[in-house]
């Protein structure tokens, strides 16, 4: 007999999720956008080429109020209604390509109140998984955030994004083995 569905796990995601422009979060060109980009490996260290990354942010004063309209698609020109490079909706959805690597466009989040440090959230599908993972992108390593404060400075590491010439950040989200990402739990 075949697998069914719920006898194996996807990858399911290419089919209607990810859609062009997804990674759009800023506008092409504009002065303050910055570019995160980087790669999901598997436990093996090879690339995962059917990932889906989903990621939340503040504006860039720290605002969590994201215009609405974020993945809603139009279906007669395919645009996103709220994604018009005016308004900041706070979320993408992109998925890896052939060679794991994945990218978005975005401004640097702002602080959420005072002392706390900026970051964005990333919700990580992929194969092999029976449930999806959390995680976090910063763009410091700094022990005033109580996440990183708790990590040795070896396991801070695969949450702060390397800031590479050009301007763009990479950080790379490891599934498993050595280099594993830390990986959130909420209840």
């Amino acid at each position: 007999m075949k697998p069914t569905p719920s006898q194996t796990v996807g990858p399911f995601f290419g089919y209607a999720l990810p859609q062009a422009g997804g990674g759009d979060l800023a506008p092409a060109g504009h002065p303050d956008a910055v570019v995160i980009r980087g790669f999901v490996y598997d436990g093996a260290g090879d690339p995962v080429p059917d990932a889906l990354l989903e990621f939340w942010q503040a504006d860039p004063s720290g605002g969590l109020d994201g215009q609405p309209g974020s993945m809603r698609r139009d279906h007669v020109d395919g645009s996103f209604p709220g994604r018009d490079g005016v308004r900041f909706t706070g979320f993408a959805r992109v998925a890896t390509d052939a060679d794991g690597h994945w990218a978005i466009r975005t401004f640097p989040p702002g602080a959420t109140g005072p002392g706390r440090v900026p970051y964005i959230s990333v919700c990580v599908f992929a194969r092999g998984l029976l449930r999806h993972l959390y995680t976090r992108i910063y763009f410091e390593d700094s022990t005033a955030d109580p996440l990183l404060a708790s990590l040795e400075p070896g396991r801070r590491a695969t949450l702060v994004a390397v800031a590479e010439p050009g301007g763009a950040h990479r950080i790379d989200i490891h599934l498993q083995g050595d280099r594993e990402t830390v990986f959130l739990e909420f209840r």
